[in-house]
C-alpha cells in the first residue's frame, strides 16, 4: 500500500516518528504541501493522511486509487466528506486526542489573566524589584478564582476536563450544552447562553463552529459580560466577532482575553486582537504537548490499520 502524508511537520517538528505508518506500507512523508502540490503528491496513493492539506471534491476525483483519507485532527473540513463518500473513500478523524493539553492550556491562560506571572517576571528581569523601595509591587490586580464562576459555553470531553480543575480551585462552574445527562455532572450547574454571559466571571468557549455558533462572541453578547470579565477561546477563532472583541477590549468593557486560536491562522498583521488591550494570544498551540501529539499519531494510525483489517473506526462523513 502506498501511504502519502501531506503535512507532518506540527504533528512531528522531530521529537516523534512516524514507524507506525511506516509498519503498515510503503510511506512518502511531507513536511509541508501546498495546495498546488496536493494531486500530484497523491497521485498512485491508496491511502493519504492529512492535517490542513485541503482535499476538494476536484482533488479526490483527480485520484481514481484513494481509497482512504486520515485526517490527523478532531476537526475534518478540510477533507469534502460528501465527494469522498460518493467515491467510496472512507474518511477518519482522531477524536479526543488532545483533552488532557486543552483543558490545561485553558487554565494557564487563565492563571495569566489573574496571576500575570509572565509581566512581572519580565519586570523583575527588567531589574524593577532590585530597584524598588518596598519588598514586593505589582502592576495588575491579582485576581483570587475561588468563588469566582466560570462559564462554559460546551461541555464535552474537554470542558468537563476543564470544569473538573475549576471545581478543585473552588469556582462555581456553570455550563450550556444541547443535551444534558441526568442528572449533570457534581458541582457542574446547567445554563442557558444568556445567562453564562451574565453571570460568568470567565467564559470559556468549548463549542464546535456551526452556523448557529459563528461569531457567538458579539457585541451583542460581549455588552451582556461583566466589565471584570474575562474570555478564554481554545476552540475555532471564527466563534469570535474580533472587531468587536478589540473594540470591548480596549474600551475596557471586558477586562480581558486569552485566545489560542483566530478566525485566519496565521493570522494577518491587520487582526485588531494583536494590538488589543489585555489580550492574550498563543499560537494554535493548546492541543500540541508531545504526549497529544504521540496519541494523535499512534491513534491515526491504527484507524487505517482498522480499515485495512476490515473494520473501520473514527469514520466521519
Amino acid at each position: 500500500m502506498k501511504i502519502v502524508l501531506l503535512d507532518c511537520h506540527t504533528a512531528n517538528p522531530g521529537d516523534l516518528d512516524w514507524s507506525a505508518f511506516e509498519a503498515i506500507g510503503s510511506c512518502e512523508i511531507h513536511e509541508r504541501t501546498s495546495a498546488h502540490q496536493v494531486v500530484e503528491r497523491c497521485r498512485g496513493a491508496q491511502a493519504v493522511i492529512t492535517n490542513k492539506a485541503v482535499l476538494s471534491r476536484e482533488t479526490i476525483v483527480a485520484l481514481p486509487e484513494l481509497r482512504y483519507i486520515g485526517v490527523i485532527a478532531t476537526g475534518y473540513n478540510v477533507v469534502d466528506t460528501a465527494a469522498a463518500r460518493e467515491r467510496g473513500v472512507t474518511v477518519t478523524n482522531v477524536p479526543g486526542y488532545s483533552t488532557p493539553a486543552v483543558a490545561q492550556a485553558v487554565i494557564a491562560m487563565l492563571l495569566e489573566l489573574t496571576n500575570h506571572v509572565a509581566h512581572h517576571a519580565g519586570t523583575v528581569r527588567e531589574g524593577r524589584w532590585s530597584a524598588c523601595p518596598d519588598f514586593c509591587y505589582w502592576d495588575h490586580p491579582i485576581v483570587e478564582l475561588r468563588g469566582r464562576t466560570l462559564g462554559l459555553i460546551g461541555f464535552g470531553d474537554i470542558g468537563s476536563a476543564v470544569a473538573a480543575i475549576a471545581l478543585a480551585f473552588g469556582m462555581n462552574v456553570i455550563a450550556a450544552r444541547r443535551n444534558w445527562p441526568v442528572p449533570p455532572p457534581p458541582g457542574v450547574t446547567p445554563a442557558v447562553i444568556d445567562e453564562i454571559f451574565h453571570r460568568s466571571d470567565v467564559v470559556s468557549l468549548h463549542c464546535p463552529l456551526t452556523d448557529e455558533t459563528r461569531h457567538l462572541i458579539n457585541a451583542a453578547n460581549l455588552d451582556l459580560m461583566k466589565r471584570s470579565a474575562f474570555l478564554i477561546n481554545t476552540a475555532r477563532g471564527p466563534l469570535v466577532d474580533e472587531p468587536a472583541l478589540a473594540q470591548a477590549l480596549n474600551e475596557g468593557r471586558i477586562a480581558g482575553a486569552a485566545l489560542d486560536v483566530l478566525s485566519t491562522e496565521p493570522p494577518s498583521a491587520e487582526n485588531p486582537l494583536l494590538h488589543a488591550k489585555n489580550c492574550l494570544i498563543t499560537p494554535h498551540l493548546a492541543w500540541a504537548s508531545r504526549e497529544s501529539r504521540a496519541r494523535l499519531i499512534g491513534t491515526a494510525a491504527g484507524n487505517l490499520r482498522a480499515f485495512l483489517e476490515g473494520r473501520p473506526r473514527n469514520v466521519v462523513g
